[in-house]
């Protein structure tokens, strides 16, 4: 077996395949009928896979990235167990079929995370033992120690999968350890729950608005073609997002977003940084501080919404809206 170098600069950033239908969920009284993990193949080194909405209604989204030395697995999703998620058998298929095709020795996996909260790292657990395998924790001294910043958060670091080289610096303000990572190859800037269509919570809004500064200034500097979050959370209506829990999502709007979008995201913040609260703009939501009556009143909505008659809660009304 000899290994078969692929040349991750030349035609960079190349473009790939985005034109996919997500899982979504099913209608209420009809479980089960989609797969457990959808995987979408953007290019032949490159995959974004889901969880549905029957596994968990966080339903996030993860990334597979390949280069010539290793994978890095980014984020594990919302569900420990196999028989929850078999996300562990869907990454060693992957693996293989990817090794089929590029065959070389001594191969590794890297599991990392955009950051620690619960619904993107449950899946650790089944990585536990896989050979030739790191998983890096989910804590800022952890994640500082593997990728080596020296200037937490500033510091851009260069983690190499081989010739596939990715450039990586810290964003908290959602998450203490929250990271953002640009693929020259794909173009791509992950940007976990940084940026994403969707409810933006900033507990440490001093910290997120500067992380939004510096990425904002990164991306001016990168041919970025999409910007990656982890959730699809607001509807095709201007302005309303799905009601917390939600199950069933059949009309939602592309994952991927347009730097426009991010410096929309990046402006909104500077224009609500002295205002705590939940704030309201076309593709997001900003949750500036921790927001408390407007979280009771997200929970109360989404209650609602389970219990309204057929046909006239927001998860129906919304997904017929053009």
């Amino acid at each position: 077996m000899t290994d078969a170098v692929v040349d991750f600069t030349a035609g960079a950033p190349v473009r790939g395949d985005l034109d996919v239908r997500w899982i979504h969920g099913m209608p209420a009284g009809r479980p089960g009928g989609e797969p457990k993990l959808q995987v979408h193949a953007y290019d032949p080194h490159t995959f974004l896979l889901r969880q549905s909405k029957t596994v968990s209604y966080e339903a996030p989204f993860l990334f597979l990235l390949f280069g010539n030395e290793r994978a890095l697995l980014l984020d594990t999703g919302a569900r420990d167990r196999p028989s929850a998620c078999p996300l562990r058998g869907t990454v060693d298929e992957l693996i293989a079929g990817w090794l089929a095709r590029f065959p070389r020795r001594g191969y590794q996996l890297v599991v990392a995370h955009t950051h620690g909260h619960n619904d993107h790292v449950a899946g650790d657990a089944q990585f536990a033992g896989r050979p030739a395998t790191t998983v890096v924790g989910r804590d800022l001294a952890a994640v500082r120690r593997f990728f080596g910043f020296t200037g937490w958060p500033a510091h851009t670091v260069r983690f190499d999968l081989g010739g596939r080289v990715l450039e990586i610096f810290g964003t908290p303000g959602h998450h203490r350890a929250a990271i953002t990572i640009y693929d020259p190859w794909s173009g791509f800037l992950l940007t976990g729950d940084t940026v994403l269509r969707g409810r933006l919570y900033a507990p440490d809004f001093p910290a997120f608005l500067d992380s939004l500064e510096r990425m904002a200034g990164f991306a001016a500097t990168r041919p970025v073609t999409h910007v990656l979050g982890c959730h699809i959370e607001m509807t095709r209506i201007p302005g309303r997002d799905y009601p917390l829990g939600c199950l069933y999502q059949p009309d939602e709007p592309p994952l991927q977003m347009t730097l426009t979008q991010l410096i929309a995201v990046r402006d909104a913040a500077r224009q609500v940084a002295g205002r705590p609260g939940a704030h309201v703009f076309d593709d997001f939501l900003i949750v500036n501080g921790p927001a408390r009556a407007w979280h009771a009143a997200l929970v109360l909505r989404g209650l609602w919404a389970k219990i309204r008659p057929p046909g006239s809660n927001l998860r129906e009304r919304a997904h017929r809206a053009p």
